[in-house]
Order: structure tokens, then sequence, then C-alpha cells
């Protein structure tokens, strides 16, 4: 299993797109556990996705406020607890 271009290994980048997807991991969570932004994670969405995909989950993704951690943090919801990675992850 070798490394892919933003240095990840295929393991790695299937992780992030499956938390990626999930409506309560945020983009934070990502970046704790993978050290990518929220830019980055657009962009390995981009390359590693359909077209069509991709603008799905974007659609999906933009504004919602569970992606991040400072919007969620102000809803009434806020305090419910979070899940950071994805149910299929081990560890």
């Amino acid at each position: 299993m070798g490394e892919c271009q933003s240095g990840l290994s295929r393991g790695d980048i299937d992780r992030v797109i499956m938390m990626a997807w999930e409506d309560r991991t945020s983009f934070d969570a990502i970046q704790d556990q993978f050290g990518l932004s929220p830019g980055d994670v657009i962009k390995l969405m981009r390359r590693e996705m359909k077209s069509s995909s991709f603008k799905l989950w974007r659609k999906r993704t933009h504004g919602r406020v569970t992606k991040h951690e400072a919007k969620f943090a102000k809803t009434e919801n806020g305090d419910e607890l979070r899940q950071f990675r994805a149910p299929s992850q081990r560890g």
C-alpha cells in the first residue's frame, strides 16, 4: 500500500473520504486526525471522486453546521456527543 500524492496512504485517503461524507464528522476532526485543512479535504475529494459525486458531496456539505466545530458549538445541540471516526474505522 503506497503513499498517494497528498502523502497519505490509500487507506488513510479512504478513511478521509468516509469521514467527509459523514454528516456528523467535522472538518476539524479530519484536520486533527490527518492534518488536512477543509480546503485540503475539498481538493482530495475533487481528485478522488467522480465529478458528479464530488458535486453532490459539495452540495451536501456547503454551509452544513455539523461540518464545522465552531458553528456547531453555537447551535442548541452544541453539547451533544460528537463522533470523530467513521463507524467502520478501527482504532
